[in-house]
């Protein structure tokens, strides 16, 4: 528990900073009046839209959708794939709905450190007005120190994450019970008929206030995501013992400190903390909003990983940065693009009102994405009853849709920007898989039937030379012939003694147990000294080839390899443009370049540089 309060509550457990701020922000294009009636309004619509959105479809429903242990959107595509109907319409379309999930999450990786340092710093302003000029550069000066920091990993200060947020949930819940105090009748907004009152009575000022009331939930996707980290007890229990009283707490405080004085609207959240503890509470809500950065900047990793394993992105350089805990990386390209990401959007929207617009716009759309993965595939591997799903998904799906609607009402005023991002992010996926089909199926037919190509050696026997030793030849698979291997025989006549083809295998499981890591196949030919290994992976794991190898029984092939002399050949593709119409110039185009990305093969494979060979080949798109 004390881990995952470290992890995996630091965004939804900061955004009383800006929530309640936000809803009444008088500058605001459809702004909410500071009435007795909207404050208890907007305070029962955030209560049950927490327990909704948070409690009843994630803790409650949506973390019984795993994957092996695992969670997260891109799980929830990996289980879509696996059980529905294989080339189906509706499973495509499904699983590219997940992908511009995922691509939502990617703009939400972006804004959330923004905002949530951004309004952090911002009590700076509280504590002393002279500071206000001063909270932009501090802001740039924490978001660069934080991604300079990931390349060490977060195993250093992880134990500090989980004591950080307990301070932190303690004190803001703390804060709410003293306004609450003052002001008793707040609770009375527990009550869901105030918030269907103020729904019914003022639709137009409720619906546009439900832009605002999403930043609340912001941080959900995460409970569900770092799922395989903790286990989803641990995470449920946190919620509901520590989490949620303490956020609710605050959130009632705050309505009870607009009641009292209107004049704290500017910033609720640090006036209602006793004014000897404001500048000590800047300071703690600075530490508990990086920690919320650093749990999304790492979710960030674990999603473009995944995105890897499963062919919607080349693969990318991934630095393990713990020798014990599994799921630690660091992906140096995806940081340094987050990093410039978030100082620009520090640095053009300047303040966390000005960004919130945007925030909730990511939030909704993964949200409502979410769900309907979950109530198919509640549907087709339970067998939940049509009826259930059509009147509780329903409701679910009507309140998710709710609160998107509402944040389309912000698009010019700053929603545009996660759905471009999510747009280019989506594009770029996409296109890479269409384009790993293209190449896939011209280098098939380059390389030819492995089984044909292996009688043809023993056809040319006398004029191939087998030079002594072992050579590891991957492939993508044990139809086809290794591009490398062919060049070599054609070109140089040459094939080595013992030759092992070796293909990688990802598969839809965030990981694979090592007794049913490799499959062994004679091909047929026993004494031809060629033999193909088939490695299994899931997709949160990075092939390390070495130690596959290492996990071979002797008896499963007929001469032992030795790893630790043999040779290792890659082959490298060289991408054109190509004449024919398999894409549109522009996504050909596109393919190319992204291609460009790809981490070097011997790193990513862990291979030995010393004794591994790149064969190139040019294939047309």
């Amino acid at each position: 528990m004390v881990g995952a309060l470290g992890v995996v509550f630091g965004d939804i457990g900061t955004s009383p900073i800006y929530t309640v701020q936000t809803i009444f922000n008088p500058t605001d294009p459809h702004p909410v009046p500071i009435t007795t009636d909207t404050v208890y309004g907007v305070v029962s619509l955030i209560f049950w839209s927490v327990m909704i959105i948070v409690t009843l479809t994630y803790v409650t429903l949506v973390m019984r959708a795993d994957n092996d242990g695992e969670g997260g959107i891109m799980a929830l595509v990996a289980l879509v794939r696996r059980w529905g109907a294989r080339g189906g319409r509706i499973t495509i379309v499904l699983a590219a709905l997940g992908i511009l999930g995922a691509a939502l999450f990617a703009g939400d990786s972006m804004i959330t450190p923004a905002i949530s340092v951004l309004s952090a710093v911002e009590g700076l302003k509280v504590t002393d007005p002279g500071l206000a000029g001063w909270v932009v550069p501090i802001t740039a000066v924490i978001i660069v120190a934080l991604f300079a920091v990931q390349r060490r990993g977060t195993g250093a200060v992880g134990g500090l994450f989980g004591p950080v947020m307990i301070g932190w949930f303690v004190a803001i819940g703390a804060c709410g019970v003293t306004g609450i105090i003052a002001h008793p009748g707040i609770l009375e907004a527990l009550s869901p008929v105030y918030a269907v009152k103020f729904i019914v009575g003022d639709f137009g000022t409720a619906f546009f206030s439900l832009a605002g009331v999403v930043l609340a939930v912001t941080g959900a996707e995460a409970l569900y995501a770092d799922m395989g980290h903790f286990g989803p007890r641990p995470i449920r229990l946190a919620w509901l013992f520590v989490v949620l009283p303490a956020v609710v707490l605050n959130y009632l405080g705050q309505g009870a400190l607009l009641l009292g004085d209107k004049a704290t609207l500017s910033a609720p959240f640090f006036l209602l903390t006793p004014g000897w503890a404001r500048l000590p509470m800047v300071l703690l809500a600075t530490a508990a909003t990086i920690i919320a950065s650093q749990a999304v900047i790492t979710g960030a990793y674990s999603l473009a990983s995944q995105a890897v394993q499963l062919g919607y992105l080349p693969r990318l350089r991934v630095v393990h940065t713990s020798a014990s805990t599994y799921g630690q990386i660091y992906m140096p390209w995806i940081n340094g693009m987050l990093m410039v990401a978030v100082l620009t959007l520090v640095f053009a929207f300047r303040s966390s009102a000005a960004l919130s617009y945007a925030y909730g716009m990511a939030v909704t759309g993964t949200i409502t994405i979410t769900t309907l993965l979950f109530l198919y595939i509640a549907r087709i591997r339970w067998r939940t009853p049509m009826w259930l799903l059509v009147i509780g998904g329903g409701a679910l799906l009507a309140v998710d849709l709710m609160f998107l609607a509402a944040n389309l009402t912000k698009l010019v005023h700053g929603a545009w920007l996660p759905l471009l991002i999510a747009l280019i992010v989506f594009t770029i996926m996409m296109t890479w898989q269409r384009g790993q089909q293209i190449v896939t199926r011209e280098r098939e037919k380059a390389e030819g039937p492995l089984r044909e190509f292996i009688q043809q050696l023993a056809d040319h026997h006398p004029r191939v030379t087998r030079v002594p030793g072992t050579a590891i030849v991957f492939s993508r698979g044990k139809q086809t012939a290794p591009l490398a291997m062919r060049a070599n025989f054609e070109y140089n006549h040459v094939v080595h003694e013992h030759v092992v083809i070796m293909s990688i295998d990802t598969m839809n499981v965030p990981r694979v147990a090592d007794s049913e890591r490799m499959e062994v196949d004679e091909l047929g030919h026993a004494d031809d000294g060629i033999s193909h290994i088939t490695a299994r992976f899931g997709y949160m794991e990075t092939p390390d080839v070495l130690a596959a190898l290492r996990l071979l029984d002797p008896a499963q092939v007929e001469d032992p390899i030795a790893i630790d002399d043999a040779f290792y050949v890659l082959s490298t593709i060289d991408l054109t443009m190509g004449e024919s119409r398999t894409m549109a110039p522009w996504r050909k185009r596109l393919f190319i370049a992204t291609s460009y990305l790809a981490a070097d093969g011997v790193e990513y494979f862990h291979l030995p540089r010393d004794r591994t060979v790149m064969v190139g080949s040019r294939i047309a798109v």
